[in-house]
């Protein structure tokens, strides 16, 4: 498989697959929200089983489950390894760092608050780059690859003004990547 070696080259190709096959990345970006929602039930329905004593909370599960594992598929439909399981648990763990943030936001801690914010957009990102191909696991130190530096500097070069990263991290560039990438207001 050709790897992409510009942002035009994606939109390009992301553009050829619409004609073809209507779903984008706005409505993947979408579903990936939805998904995070998902594991949040999941969990609340057990914790409401444990905690009540109920076991019609429980009998829920497999039900909220297949919803998931359905929207995971047209996200994640091929996979190696344990990429799934990754996937699934850098989603649930960028929800619950996010509903953190949001707790702190309200208690007025906003500095706490926007390093948490920070650290669940840094796993979001994670998940976009482990399922976009941008990361890569060949070695003990995983890295975005050196075609998503070139993408996200023209990205970058090409957009509106965006918020300053540290594009030298290989965290910097995925963020930056997955900003101009990823983008669920472009229709």
């Amino acid at each position: 498989m050709k790897k992409i070696e510009s942002v035009q080259e994606f939109v390009e190709k992301l553009d050829a697959a619409k004609k073809v096959n209507p779903k984008d990345l706005s409505s993947d970006q979408d579903l990936t929200i939805a998904i995070m929602n998902l594991i949040s039930i999941e969990e609340h329905l057990m914790f409401s089983g444990a905690k009540t004593g109920k076991h019609q909370f429980y009998d829920l599960i497999n039900e909220v489950r297949e919803m998931r594992k359905n929207a995971m598929l047209k996200i994640i439909p091929a996979y190696e390894g344990e990429v799934w399981c990754i996937s699934k648990h850098l989603l649930a763990a960028a929800m619950r760092v996010f509903e953190v943030g949001t707790k702190a936001l309200a208690a007025g801690d906003k500095q706490t608050a926007y390093d948490l914010f920070d650290q669940s957009y840094s796993l979001y990102c994670m998940f976009w780059g482990l399922n976009m191909g941008v990361l890569t696991t060949e070695s003990k130190d995983s890295k975005v690859q050196k075609p998503a530096k070139k993408a996200v500097q023209k990205a970058v070069s090409i957009s509106a003004p965006v918020q300053k990263t540290d594009e030298k991290s290989a965290m910097g560039r995925l963020k930056s990547w997955v900003r101009n990438a990823v983008n669920c207001c472009i229709e």
